[in-house]
């Protein structure tokens, strides 16, 4: 689920597309407007009004990935732009570290083509539930080339759960079905696989969608703040007063997150101004909300003797 960082003036965003077939164990040459049938539904990819080497992904009618051909480094989306101020902040690229990421969510691997052009040295796996839409995605976009990205398609929870402990600085949960992620990347006993996949001074950033309400943001927050010692809370003035629908950027992390001026500074100077909430702030806005855990296995009924 996500909302575009620019005023919405896509005239063709909502025409309707032929469907284009792809011969099967193909992929497409380059980008190509149409809908295209995928493992779970289907895709449609659009060309954006606005710029002429850009591109939108709606997956199963919900907006989910923009994509500009032409420059990595530009995100279209706003919450991206957040997460990527956020990840900059913590490991400014001129260290040139050598980042190892994780991004539970594929779309149009937006945020994983940025942080390539951000840190040359990354190593980035993408997870994605979808495998025909990992083939048309690498097809689609001129994307960096294994060990560099590799595409994974898995289940976001099976990945993470079978992966090494320590060998990731960085995770990032952006996975919907629909405009919801799925419960079970959302509670403690999955962050705890989270946080052990991380190393030291690790960070884990989740995009979560939410209704004016707020109730999914906080226990998300919330499960998130009973996981990791320092947690932030991203979004713009409007969402955080309960206003409207959209995205709310969670971190978590075992070392100190957000107290760099630059990134209050960055974030308020985006296209869609940003507040940042420390630890404490974060910590007051889930005080009461629940904590999320899986469901408790029952076992088999004891047979009378």
């Amino acid at each position: 689920m996500a909302k575009r960082g620019r005023a919405a003036g896509r005239n063709g965003a909502d025409k309707a597309a032929g469907v284009v077939e792809v011969p099967k164990g193909s992929r497409p040459e380059g980008p190509a407007e149409g809908i295209y049938y995928i493992d779970t539904g289907d895709c449609e990819l659009i060309a954006d009004q606005d710029n002429s080497t850009g591109w939108l992904l709606r997956i199963n009618g919900v907006m989910s990935s923009h994509i500009d051909v032409a420059d990595p480094l530009f995100l279209d989306f706003e919450y991206m732009r957040w997460i990527s101020a956020l990840v900059e902040s913590h490991w400014p690229p001129d260290s040139r570290p050598k980042l190892r990421a994780l991004h539970l969510g594929g779309g149009a691997c937006s945020l994983a083509r940025y942080f390539h052009a951000a840190y040359p040295d990354a190593r980035q796996v993408v997870v994605e539930l979808d495998g025909k839409l990992a083939e048309y995605v690498r097809g689609w976009f001129d994307l960096p080339k294994a060990p560099l990205l590799r595409l994974r398609v898995g289940e976001a929870r099976a990945v993470t759960e079978s992966l090494t402990p320590q060998t990731r600085d960085l995770v990032i949960r952006d996975v919907f079905a629909g405009s919801v992620t799925p419960r079970p990347l959302t509670t403690f006993e999955f962050n705890q696989h989270v946080r052990s996949v991380l190393t030291p001074g690790g960070l884990y950033v989740v995009n979560s969608g939410d209704a004016p309400d707020l109730k999914n943001a906080r226990e998300d927050a919330a499960t998130i703040a009973a996981s990791f010692r320092h947690t932030v809370i991203i979004a713009d003035p409007a969402m955080l007063k309960g206003r409207r629908y959209g995205n709310m950027i969670i971190a978590g992390s075992d070392v100190p997150l957000g107290d760099d001026a630059g990134l209050a500074r960055r974030l308020l100077g985006g296209a869609v101004p940003a507040h940042i909430w420390d630890d404490a702030r974060v910590r007051a806005f889930v005080a009461g909300a629940p904590v999320r855990h899986d469901p408790k296995t029952v076992g088999p009924a004891s047979a009378d003797l």
